[in-house]
């Protein structure tokens, strides 16, 4: 026999309990049991769901896996890891969405609130040049470069050529500490330096050079590199 939510105690069911209470009202792994929808013949869906997440330590790891990952955990085939994958890419999408063109970037601030949540948990620096109109608008955004922030590898050329491309006004650099502390190394600045030369040589300014840690951020425009 496979357990299903039905198998569930009615008052455990995380569907029953979504429609009477909202989905805020579920835990993670309720959430997930939802999307799983059967568990296996030894364990319930709302048990496999759980396994799942111990499995990932929490939904910090899960987002970014994949599906051979997934396949790995007994229980969890093809069509149950492709549905948890298509409902990380929606929810992700939705999260971008809100983020958009018409997102504007008047101080630091909203430049971190822009990024944060995308970047704050990457295993590896991403170096990523926002671009923006006359009006501080979002036009684009691109990651310029993953690996260790250097001189030599992060070439303005690679920034600016972009933010021609697209008539950008201005460019905001941002890249991420994975420690967790955003706290400016001697390449950082000489790299926000070097940037910010070449953006006054071309006419294309950069407004801030912003360093992405766990839920907090350093800009170095506010430190005086800029």
């Amino acid at each position: 026999m496979t357990w299903m939510i039905r198998d569930v105690p009615k008052d455990s069911r995380p569907r029953e309990r979504l429609l009477a209470s909202g989905p805020e009202s579920l835990s993670d792994h309720e959430l997930l049991a939802i999307l799983l929808r059967t568990g296996t013949k030894d364990e319930s869906v709302v048990q496999l769901a759980q396994r799942v997440l111990q499995h990932f330590e929490g939904l910090r790891l899960l987002k970014d896996a994949t599906v051979e990952e997934m396949t790995s955990i007994k229980g969890i085939g093809p069509t149950k890891a492709v549905q948890i994958l298509a409902a990380l890419e929606l929810g992700r999408r939705i999260h971008q969405s809100g983020y958009n063109d018409r997102y504007v970037i008047r101080c630091p601030e909203d430049g971190a609130k822009y990024v944060m949540e995308d970047m704050r948990f990457l295993s590896q620096e991403h170096f990523v040049a926002i671009y923006l109109n006359t009006k501080n608008q979002v036009i684009h955004r691109k990651t310029v470069f993953i690996g260790s922030l250097n001189a030599s590898i992060v070439h303005p050329r690679e920034v600016f050529k972009e933010a021609i491309k697209r008539s950008a006004a201005s460019v905001i650099c941002v890249h991420n500490h994975p420690s967790g502390d955003p706290t400016p190394s001697r390449e950082d600045i000489d790299v926000t330096k070097r940037l910010a030369e070449c953006g006054r040589i071309i006419g294309i300014e950069l407004l801030d050079h912003l360093i992405i840690g766990d839920q907090k951020f350093i800009s170095l425009k506010e430190k005086g590199y800029v």
